[in-house]
């Protein structure tokens, strides 16, 4: 018989040394969006929320990201999502090539997912599935062509009081409301975008080009007002008073 050689433990390589990193990608080669149409909502909709929660919540402004990965199992980078939009609370102020939820502890707050036709299957079960298993508060779904969704927008909010069994009960419920509690919004529709509307004042905010506008506008009756009171001082000086 064969005498048996147990190995010699110090030659075994240690397992930190032998075990590769595990690569999480940070693209897959897709577009945007499906069309203009929804890379326009999805644009829009990151610009108003940054705009708007670095306002409120200064320092502590949250993250909003657009289709980047989100991994939401450490060592198991196909399991992965890449919501159009996603607000996340409570966590750094920095670049992101994706997000893995493991290394801050925050799940995202909102998502929003830019539907159609061809995704709605997937938006409707599979995503919402897991946005209610990994503890997102609120899911936004938006239709912008109104494919699917004859109202274009819908939105799932997390129950504030579960069951004891969540297998008992549906974890998110609909949105009659059309607010948001976690951002302090309320949405409507208008064409092919979102719009967002203070909670506490009812104002509207602007998407870029209406800021554009607005400011336009703002220094067009700063240099008529400026006119205004130019001509008011050279009749002054022509009646010999000093101005």
């Amino acid at each position: 018989m064969t005498p048996i050689i147990a190995p010699d433990l110090e030659s075994v390589p240690k397992i930190q040394e032998i075990q590769k990193e595990i690569f999480y990608p940070s693209e897959d080669g897709e577009p945007l969006a499906e069309t203009s149409v929804h890379a326009d909502a999805i644009i829009a909709t990151v610009a108003v929320l940054r705009n708007y929660l670095a306002e409120k919540f200064a320092e502590r402004s949250p993250v909003v990201l657009a289709d980047q990965f989100l991994y939401y199992a450490q060592g198991f980078p196909r399991l992965r999502v890449a919501p159009d939009v996603m607000v996340i609370f409570d966590v750094p102020q920095q670049p992101y090539d994706n997000y893995k939820i493991w290394e801050t502890g925050q799940v995202p707050s909102v998502i929003f997912e830019m539907t159609s036709a061809s995704t709605q299957a997937h938006d409707q079960t599979k995503k919402r599935e897991l946005y209610e298993s990994i503890g997102v508060l609120e899911y936004w779904l938006f239709d912008p062509k109104g494919e699917w969704i004859p109202e274009k927008l819908r939105g799932y909010r997390r129950q504030a009081n579960l069951p004891e069994k969540e297998e008992d009960s549906l974890v998110y419920e609909a949105i009659a409301d059309g607010l948001s509690q976690v951002l302090g919004l309320r949405l409507e529709v208008e064409g092919s975008l979102i719009n967002f509307y203070r909670q506490d004042n009812g104002e509207k905010l602007l998407i870029p080009s209406e800021l554009f506008t607005a400011l336009q506008v703002q220094t067009q009756r700063a240099e008529i007002a400026e006119q205004e009171v130019q001509k008011l001082r050279d009749r002054l000086a022509t009646l010999g008073i000093e101005p």
